[in-house]
């Protein structure tokens, strides 16, 4: 089976005292996170600033000592591959989002209820459930 590898970040910053995350709309209608494919003698930090930068215009600081990683089948071509996704914490603070036009339908800054709310998968939900327990005891 071919394993392809992604990383990204669950982003976020503070406004009025309240942590509200940036979470993407992909062309296909799901909520998550900025994320995609690593490219050759790239790190996985590297790969999930690249891709935060790509698809929000927003440079991040990647927090230290959270990386947490999902993984799922999928059907591409009439073949299975597995999906491997490296997620870590971005912070950003005073900067202004832009989508990437061709794959992103829409950003918007969501405290945790609402994001979890939108949000489709079970997977992705519970990477933005660690990053708040992280971010509640650790921050």
């Amino acid at each position: 089976m071919k394993v392809e590898k992604s990383c990204g970040a669950v982003v976020f910053t503070e406004l009025n005292g309240q942590r509200k995350y940036a979470i993407i709309c992909s062309s296909e209608g799901f909520y998550g996170f900025p994320k995609g494919h690593m490219e050759a003698n790239e790190t996985e930090e590297q790969t999930a600033l690249r891709e935060i930068k790509e698809e929000t215009n927003l440079d991040v600081t990647l927090l230290d000592n959270f990386r947490t990683t999902t993984q799922h089948t999928f059907v591409k071509n009439g073949e299975e591959r597995l999906k491997k996704i490296t997620y870590f914490i971005g912070h950003y603070d005073n900067q202004k989002f832009a989508k990437q036009e061709d794959e992103i339908s829409d950003i918007s800054l969501m405290d945790f209820e609402e994001a979890i709310n939108k949000i489709q998968f079970d997977d992705t939900k519970g990477v933005l459930k660690k990053v708040e327990d992280y971010l509640n005891n650790n921050t």
